[in-house]
């Protein structure tokens, strides 16, 4: 998709997955049946959210990119002469209007089908769904299954989560579904001291997946900043010497200069904000610092059942407020950002 070929010219030679992943452990046996069971589901969910998400980053970078080469199309006419009733394509003048109208025709055809279609709240709901379902085997043992609850759906019965993550219907099933199961295979593993030395490893393994995931996030978008900004530097720098040169040449090339570039520095800024980039880095950065201490406090506990679990249930309690954060970060941008 688009947004990915442009992060690849950016990034080139880039270094971004220098970070080596760390080796995910074995799930405790009693666990493993409902990893196998939740898989498709978050399979099918993750490809959705990928197609949904490739769809919306690509269609921003395509409107940005597209009001850039539509001043393009409004210049070159006049640099090339063609305006020109003495030019020998001047009959044919026509085709620059018509390639602009077909380009703004474009960016209007991505915002409408972007907007009807809901690519980014189909992208935000997925990805929400994907997540929470890939978590369920690592908040199972946390769950109070011998007390009644009335709340189907185990991330309410163990966190106060925020609204996004309420009402998911999708993991309210798959936690009725797996209820009775789960009930009778983890009614006394706390009392086991190798279920909760398997159960600690493998979290830790999870979160320092997750840790290098976010770390690797955050250099991505480092990079891609510093790269957009060093090109911008360099059209505005081109632009100013452009409108300098103006005051001893009146060439219409230079005219294309003093509007493309501006334009297309304009673009890659517009659409390096509405990927928000920094703040990503940001907090990408900072979780994965979390998830280090994290970590940490969990591989302290040793083997007191009741330290790994609190451990354990803070670590995914963190998790729970990164996505809230997230979802506070995306959701107020909508695909047409003007």
């Amino acid at each position: 998709m688009l947004h990915r070929f442009v992060e690849r010219i950016f990034l080139y030679r880039v270094p971004v997955n220098r970070l080596t992943a760390p080796p995910v452990a074995r799930p405790p046996a009693v666990i493993e049946p409902l990893i196998e069971d939740l898989a498709p589901e978050r399979r099918r969910f993750d490809e959705r959210a990928l197609y949904f998400g490739e769809r919306y980053r690509s269609g921003f970078w395509l409107i940005y990119l597209l009001s850039a080469v539509a001043v393009l199309f409004a210049v070159l006419p006049l640099a090339l002469g063609w305006d020109d009733s003495r030019h020998i394509l001047h009959p044919y003048l026509g085709i620059w209007a018509l390639g602009e109208v077909l380009i703004i025709s474009s960016v209007a055809a991505v915002y409408w089908i972007g907007h009807r279609r809901d690519w980014q709240g189909e992208w935000l709901r997925a990805r929400t769904t994907a997540e929470l379902i890939g978590y369920l085997p690592m908040l199972a043992p946390l769950v109070d299954f011998g007390r009644s609850a009335e709340e189907a759906d185990w991330y309410l019965r163990v966190f106060e989560p925020g609204q996004n993550l309420r009402g998911n219907r999708e993991v309210t099933k798959l936690c009725r579904r797996h209820e009775a199961p789960m009930r009778e295979a983890l009614a006394a593993v706390w009392a086991d001291p190798q279920f909760v030395a398997a159960y600690a490893a493998w979290s830790v393994s999870i979160l320092e997946s997750q840790e290098h995931y976010h770390r690797t996030v955050a250099l991505r978008h480092h990079m891609l900043q510093h790269r957009i900004h060093t090109v911008n530097i360099w059209l505005f720098g081109l632009t100013a010497l452009g409108a300098l040169a103006h005051l001893v040449l009146h060439s219409l090339y230079l005219s294309i200069v003093t509007t493309f570039f501006p334009a297309l520095g304009a673009s890659l800024h517009g659409a390096l904000a509405q990927s928000e980039a920094y703040r990503l880095e940001v907090s990408s950065d900072r979780l994965a610092k979390e998830l280090r201490s994290a970590v940490a406090g969990i591989r302290e506990a040793g083997a007191a059942a009741q330290l790994v679990r609190g451990a354990v249930e803070s670590a995914l309690s963190l998790i729970l407020e990164e996505h809230q954060d997230w979802h506070m970060l995306v959701t107020p941008h909508r695909l047409p950002l003007g």
